[in-house]
């Protein structure tokens, strides 16, 4: 059955479609195809998209894809900007206050789980980042290396050592800066009460077979080269010690500009890599039992289970 719009009827009830996934699962594409069908803008909550200078190694979305949907927060900061989750939030709530005037759905979606659950939840108050011990934990990364994080973490913060990706420096760089600065833990930041919406959330889920999935990350990564992502990681290199350009695509092809390693092996270790990548997204968004998970191409599947939960 082709699911028309005007088969159901109106609610007053503003809602929050919150579409996620693993990386090259189509994500983009689904979420045009369902801002079009309600006649709405995407709000963009992949951290990777938010740097303007960076755009085929983040798959970010092309002129093309704006012209179809506006995506609010893709490309809208640059690399040297300090921008963190607790600005996206404050930045993403108000930008629903004005969507939602005007609109009855809005559509956020992204693989960067913790902004997701900052617009859908609330994050903790986070104090900013103190520049002297940013510096110092960046010392310490590249004296002693990430173990030496880790171990730091697991030994004044065990509960999030238990949680966190222990694979991302960003993510125990910045642990430790909470642990270091206030002398807490960064868990007790991060168990402060759910923040109350004045909209409706629903969560929907996109994934592939994992085979499928690894074909995909494999597509997506050689055509990435075809489009010149080696000249556009080349343009980065002056700022290549960016947190921004800490990320998979970037590293790679800086170890084969460094003569580290060939470039088909760079190539191969980006699919390695964004396997991995996407493996950690699906672990963190399958903890979320809210999460309500289709296939990429169950459009009219994904549109009654949300117009279901409208209802309800």
């Amino acid at each position: 059955m082709i699911i028309n719009q005007s088969s159901f009827s109106k609610s007053n009830t503003k809602t929050l479609v919150v579409l996620v996934g693993p990386t090259a699962t189509g994500k983009t594409r689904l979420a045009i195809q369902l801002a079009v069908f309600y006649n709405t803008s995407i709000i963009s909550a992949d951290s990777r998209q938010f740097f303007k200078e960076l755009n085929i190694g983040t798959a970010a979305p092309t002129p093309e894809e704006h012209a179809l949907a506006k995506h609010h927060f893709a490309g809208n900061l640059s690399i040297h900007e300090h921008y963190n989750v607790s600005n996206f939030e404050q930045d993403a709530i108000l930008l629903t206050e004005t969507l939602f005037k005007t609109h009855d759905y809005i559509i956020l979606t992204g693989g960067s789980g913790m902004y997701v659950d900052a617009v859908c939840n609330g994050i903790d108050d986070m104090p900013d980042y103190d520049p002297e011990i940013r510096l110092r934990v960046e010392a310490l990364l590249r004296e002693k290396g990430i173990n030496f994080l880790r171990e730091e973490l697991a030994r004044l913060d065990p509960e999030y050592y238990n949680q966190v990706d222990k694979a991302n420096p960003n993510r125990l760089k910045r642990a430790l800066e909470i642990c270091l600065q206030t002398g807490k833990t960064f868990t007790s930041f991060r168990n402060q009460k759910k923040k109350p919406r004045n909209f409706r959330v629903v969560k929907v889920g996109i994934n592939r077979p994992r085979e499928e999935l690894y074909e995909s990350i494999s597509r997506r990564t050689e055509a990435m080269i075809e489009q010149g992502l080696v000249e556009e990681v080349k343009s980065m290199l002056p700022h290549q010690s960016l947190n921004a350009l800490n990320t998979v695509g970037y590293k790679e092809i800086f170890e084969y500009l460094a003569g580290e390693v060939s470039l088909t092996e760079a190539i191969e270790n980006i699919k390695t890599n964004t396997r991995r990548y996407a493996k950690r997204q699906l672990t963190w968004f399958r903890r979320d039992k809210e999460i309500r998970w289709f296939l990429p191409e169950a459009f009219d599947e994904i549109v009654g289970y949300i117009e279901g939960e409208v209802r309800e």
